[in-house]
């Protein structure tokens, strides 16, 4: 019998490898808006608004895949641009996505990258309950500006101590056996983090990276 699954093997493996594990995970897409403004490209971002997670942040639309009401990934971007800011699908031409991004904690991000016409902004409606409110910023902006460059340790916290002094064990490293690297939280400090500064905003995390790869692809355009 094992042998016949052998032969079988081929047939059921992937042609094209997605995330393994992908449906442990948080699933996201983002749109890298672009709009040109009397001639000049912009890039659109939305700031958080104060009460929610992450408030405050700068930020690209998008959010959470949702299987009742996405086909897709692209699917989420338009629904996430009508409902944070009142963007209609038919105003939104999107040219494709950049690679898979997969955090550190738990977050996959299908980014897009599309064009929202002029028109579309004049008639922005904020969804105050997502979004305080949004920038515009010039691309050129970017590629003027170097960003700030940071390190973040990331820790791996087999167990805690709480506000009382009592230790909290989340895995049995010592129990298991496991090597005594592992008794101890264990992790790097190699997570890099870009910081750019548009007036009194700070751009940094997920969205510099997302900028910066953007621009390497735009760089490539004869």
């Amino acid at each position: 019998m094992q042998n016949n699954k052998l032969k079988s093997l081929k047939k059921i493996l992937p042609k094209h490898p997605n995330i393994l594990g992908r449906d442990r995970f948080f699933n996201s897409a983002v749109l890298i808006p672009l709009v040109k403004i009397e001639g000049e490209i912009h890039l659109l971002f939305q700031k958080r608004a104060a009460h929610i997670k992450q408030g405050g942040d700068i930020c690209f639309p998008g959010g959470g895949f949702d299987k009742k009401k996405d086909k897709n990934f692209k699917d989420t971007v338009y629904r996430e641009l009508y409902e944070e800011l009142g963007i209609l699908k038919e105003d939104v031409k999107i040219y494709g996505q950049l690679d898979t991004y997969s955090t550190s904690i738990g977050v996959i991000i299908e980014p897009f990258i599309g064009k929202i016409k002029k028109k579309a902004i004049k008639n922005i409606k904020i969804d105050k309950n997502e979004v305080e409110n949004f920038l515009l910023i010039p691309l050129k902006f970017f590629y003027e500006t170097k960003p700030l460059e940071y390190k973040l340790k990331s820790l791996v916290l087999p167990y805690e101590i709480d506000k009382n002094g009592q230790k909290i064990e989340y895995f049995p490293t010592s129990s298991l056996g496991l090597p005594k690297t592992y008794h101890e939280p264990w992790g790097n400090d190699n997570h890099k983090i870009w910081v750019y500064k548009w007036e009194d905003e700070v751009i940094w995390g997920i969205t510099s990276m997302l900028i910066i790869e953007f621009l390497k692809k735009f760089n490539k355009i004869k």
